[in-house]
């Protein structure tokens, strides 16, 4: 009995929640996948389908990654109780950052554009985030230079999790978003539509199902231009490109247009009651026209978060 009581003691708080079965934390994961009836091509052997991270606690994909690199570094020791959270966020991982530290006590500070969403900005704070606001024109990339300006000047007092070139961020995704979407699939996906922000979704999952199955189709989405309005996802030819990005493992690029992803979005509340994100929009208009070209197939599409944290943005009424 000793024993297994200095074993728990010796736990980090993050992995001390996991071990909860009644944690808000052991609930990351396990997301379902939602059979999208109302737009399957007629004529064709096609299932289209969304995983539904949105049921994540922290009502994003984001909170499998942000868990895995905090849960690491309580493990190699890198973070304790005594230092802050620190990382750019275009605003999901910054929500699933302040969840966890919610629950296990660890303070943490955010960098992001001064223009995100006011819902992603409300929840964020009222999981006690703090907040380092950067140049709106500069995106995620400008968020991420003041985080690195910020911790060379003060390594000891921060734990910078790097979401964009940390591999505990798509390792996440490797295992257990790919082994989800295998098992929900009954081992029959074909084709998985990923929009790349951090990539971490993307790589890991793309990674994983290529070992079990090289003949998977893995469709990355971005958007058509620099300037554009799909949160949380990246021109790839002009921002920053993430470390952990691997190339090598893309079979198809399909980019969507800012106004393509916002009717997505708006064609999926109204024709399939998926209330879903501007992201979540993008990669259901890629999966749209991968089951198109397709004459049979399984063709799984992420929606990293739903709705509800773009609720103030006027393009639900058709204006953007």
């Amino acid at each position: 009995m000793r024993d297994r009581l200095t074993s728990r003691v010796m736990l980090g708080k993050i992995e001390q929640q996991l071990i909860d079965r009644n944690s808000v934390l052991s609930q990351i994961g396990n997301t379902p996948l939602l059979r999208l009836n109302r737009f399957l091509p007629p004529g064709k052997a096609v299932e289209i389908y969304a995983k539904a991270e949105w049921f994540n606690p922290g009502g994003s994909v984001k909170d499998r990654p942000a868990l895995n690199m905090l849960l690491e570094a309580e493990r190699s020791g890198v973070l304790n109780k005594g230092k802050t959270i620190i990382d750019a966020t275009s605003g999901n991982t910054g929500i699933a950052y302040a969840l966890i530290g919610s629950v296990a006590g660890y303070n943490v500070t955010l960098a992001l554009p001064a223009n995100a969403g006011r819902e992603r900005k409300d929840m964020m704070r009222a999981f006690g985030a703090h907040f380092l606001f950067t140049d709106p024109m500069e995106g995620t990339d400008g968020a991420q230079r003041k985080v690195k300006e910020i911790v060379c000047a003060n390594p000891d007092q921060y734990y910078y999790p790097d979401q964009y070139n940390n591999p505990a961020n798509w390792q996440s995704h490797y295992r257990t978003t790919a082994m989800e979407i295998w098992h929900q699939t009954a081992k029959r996906v074909t084709h998985v539509v990923v929009g790349l922000g951090t990539t971490g979704t993307f790589v890991g999952i793309a990674r994983r199902l290529k070992e079990i199955k090289p003949s998977v189709q893995c469709i990355a989405v971005e958007p058509n231009a620099p300037l554009h309005g799909i949160e949380g996802l990246k021109h790839m030819a002009t921002a920053l490109v993430p470390g952990i990005y691997e190339p090598k493992l893309v079979d198809e690029h399909c980019t969507v247009s800012t106004d393509e992803a916002f009717a997505a979005a708006r064609r999926l509340a109204k024709e399939s009651g998926i209330f879903a994100g501007i992201s979540s929009g993008a990669a259901f208009a890629a999966a749209l026209n991968v089951a198109s070209r397709i004459t049979k197939g399984v063709v799984v599409a992420i929606f990293p978060d739903g709705g509800g944290r773009y609720g103030s943005e006027g393009f639900w009424n058709g204006g953007t």
